[in-house]
C-alpha cells in the first residue's frame, strides 16, 4: 500500500499549526491564564513553549520522518525493539483518550455555534442565564448527541485522506481563524474598559512572577504539551507524511510561533470583553467559555452576531484539531494492518464515540480525563520520544536534523541532541513526579533529585542497549 504525502510545504505547515490551533488555544489558554495570574502564567508559558515546546516538535519530527511509520512503528523500527513499539503505543492511547473528551467540549462548541445563528433572528437560548443553560446542556443525552455529530464531521474529513482531507480542510481553516480572531481583537478593543484586560494578559508582573514561578511551572508546562499536540504522537504522524528534505527546525518553530501567536489573539479578544463588563476573568474555569463570555456577548452591540462568529472560530480551532488527533490511531491501524483507510476512521470513531459518551454523561470521569490524565499521558509520551530520539536515534537524529537545514539549524543539532536526552526529560519526569503528588513528600528538590537519578539510569540502558545492537 502507498503511504501518502503532502502535496506541499504549506499544506504540511499549516496543518501542523491546526493540529497545535485548537481548543487549548481558544478554550484551555484563556481560563488557564485567568486562573494563574494573567502576565505571570503567559511569561512562563511563552518560555516552556521555546525552551520544551520547541525541541520536542522536532524530536517527533526527526522520529516520524525518518521511519514514515506511526508511534508504534516508528519506534520499533528504528529501534528494532518491541518494547519500543510498546512505549510508542503510549501515543497512540493518549490520543483515543484525547479525543474522548475533546469531542465531548467540540459538541459544546456546535452547538453554542448553532444556537448562536440561530439567535440572529432573536436571542440566543443562553442569553437570559448562560451559567443555567450551560449547566443543563454540558452533560446528558443532548451532550452525547451533539459530541457524535463533532465527531462524525472530524471523521469525514479524516477519512477522505491526507491531501484530499486533512490539508484541504486545514488550508481553509487555518486563514479564516486568523482572520476572524484579527477582526474580532479590532472590534473587542475598542469597547470601554478593554484596557484593563490587556494589562491583565500583557502587563509584565515581576513580583507574582518571583513569588509563583515553581506553581506557575506545573500548569504551563500542561497547557504547553496540550496546545502544541506534542506528546500525543500527532506531530510524529504528520512528519511521517513529509516527502521530500526540508528544515525541520524552521518548520517546528515556525509552528510554535503561529500556535503562540493564536493563542495570544484569543486572549486579546476574550479579556477586554471579560474587563469590558466588569466579569472576573476566572471565575468559570473549563466553563468559561460558555458561560462569562457567552453572557458577555448579550450584553454587547451586535452580540449576536459577534457570538456567531467567535463561536464560529472556535469551532473550526477544535475540528482542526480533532482531525489531527483522529489521525494517529487511523494512521496505526493503516500502517500495521493494512486495514484501509475508511474502515479504521470507523472502527477508531466507533470506540471514541463509545468512551466520549461515557464522558459526556459522566461530569467527574470527564474532569479527571480532561486534566490530569490527559497532561500525564502527554507528559509520558513526549519523555519518550525525547529518551528515544536523544539516545536511541542518537547521531542519526542529529543527521536527520540537519538534513535540509541552513547551517544555523546544522550547528544546534548536537546541542538540541543533549538537550532533549537530559535536561528536558528531567524537567518531564520533575512535572510527572510533582502532579503524582511526590512533592507533598519528598520537597521539590527532593522531587528534581530523582527525576535526575530515573533519567540518568534510562540514558545508561539506552545507551548501552544502543550499544549493543550496533556491534
Amino acid at each position: 500500500m502507498t503511504r501518502e504525502t503532502w502535496a506541499t510545504r504549506v499544506g504540511f505547515i499549516l496543518a501542523a499549526v491546526g493540529s497545535a490551533v485548537g481548543l487549548g488555544n481558544v478554550w484551555r489558554f484563556p481560563w488557564m491564564t485567568a486562573e494563574n495570574g494573567g502576565s505571570a502564567f503567559l511569561a512562563v508559558y511563552l518560555g516552556v513553549v521555546l525552551l520544551v515546546g520547541v525541541p520536542g516538535l522536532l524530536a517527533e519530527f526527526v522520529i516520524g520522518r525518518r521511519a514514515n511509520r506511526n508511534p508504534v512503528g516508528a519506534l520499533r523500527d528504528l529501534s528494532g525493539s518491541r518494547a519500543w513499539g510498546a512505549a510508542g503505543g503510549i501515543a497512540v492511547v493518549a490520543a483515543t483518550v484525547l479525543l474522548s473528551f475533546y469531542s465531548v467540549v467540540g459538541g459544546w462548541i456546535l452547538r453554542y455555534f448553532l444556537e448562536s445563528i440561530a439567535g440572529l433572528a432573536g436571542a440566543a437560548p443562553y442569553a437570559a442565564e448562560p451559567g443555567a443553560h450551560f449547566s443543563a446542556i454540558s452533560f446528558g443525552p443532548s451532550a452525547v448527541a451533539f459530541h457524535l455529530a463533532f465527531l462524525a464531521i472530524t471523521g469525514v474529513v479524516v477519512a477522505a485522506g491526507v491531501r484530499r482531507g486533512i490539508e484541504v480542510a486545514t488550508k481553509v481553516m487555518m486563514p479564516a481563524i486568523v482572520v476572524l480572531l484579527v477582526a474580532l481583537a479590532a472590534w473587542a478593543g475598542t469597547q470601554e474598559g478593554a484596557a484593563a484586560g490587556f494589562a491583565f494578559l500583557l502587563g509584565f508582573d515581576l513580583g507574582t512572577l518571583r513569588a509563583n514561578a515553581l506553581d506557575l511551572l506545573l500548569p504551563a508546562a500542561g497547557q504547553a504539551l496540550f496546545t502544541l499536540s506534542v506528546g500525543a504522537g500527532t506531530m510524529l504522524v504528520y512528519a511521517s507524511y513529509v516527502g521530500e528534505d526540508r528544515s525541520l527546525a524552521v518548520d517546528a518553530t515556525t509552528i510554535a510561533a503561529l500556535n503562540t501567536a493564536v493563542g495570544v489573539l484569543a486572549g486579546l479578544v476574550v479579556f477586554p470583553l471579560l474587563f469590558a463588563l466588569e466579569v472576573d476573568p476566572g471565575a468559570g474555569g473549563p466553563g468559561a467559555l460558555f458561560v462569562s463570555l457567552a453572557g458577555a456577548f448579550t450584553a454587547l452591540p451586535f452580540g449576536n452576531l459577534v457570538a456567531a462568529a467567535f463561536f464560529g472560530v472556535v469551532l473550526l480551532a477544535a475540528l482542526s484539531s480533532s482531525i489531527s488527533i483522529l489521525e494517529i490511531p487511523v494512521a496505526f491501524l493503516v500502517d500495521e494492518f493494512g486495514i484501509s483507510r475508511k474502515r479504521a476512521v470507523a472502527g477508531t470513531g466507533a470506540l471514541i464515540a463509545v468512551t466520549g459518551t461515557a464522558n459526556a454523561l459522566r461530569p467527574a470521569l470527564f474532569e479527571l480525563v480532561a486534566g490530569p490524565v490527559v497532561d500525564n499521558l502527554l507528559a509520558l509520551g513526549l519523555l519518550a520520544f525525547l529518551l528515544f530520539a536523544g539516545w536511541t536515534l542518537g547521531d542519526d537524529a542529529v543527521a536527520e536534523l540537519r538534513s535540509g537545514a541552513g547551517p544555523i539549524a546544522a550547528a544546534l543539532a548536537v546541542p538540541w541532541r543533549y538537550l532533549i536526552g537530559t535536561l528536558l526529560p528531567v524537567f518531564l519526569a520533575f512535572t510527572l513526579l510533582s502532579a503524582l503528588g511526590a512533592g507533598r513528600v519528598v520537597g521539590d528538590w527532593g522531587v528534581v533529585g530523582v527525576a535526575v537519578a530515573a533519567v540518568a539510569v534510562a540514558a545508561a540502558v539506552l545507551s548501552r542497549a544502543r550499544t549493543r545492537s550496533a556491534v
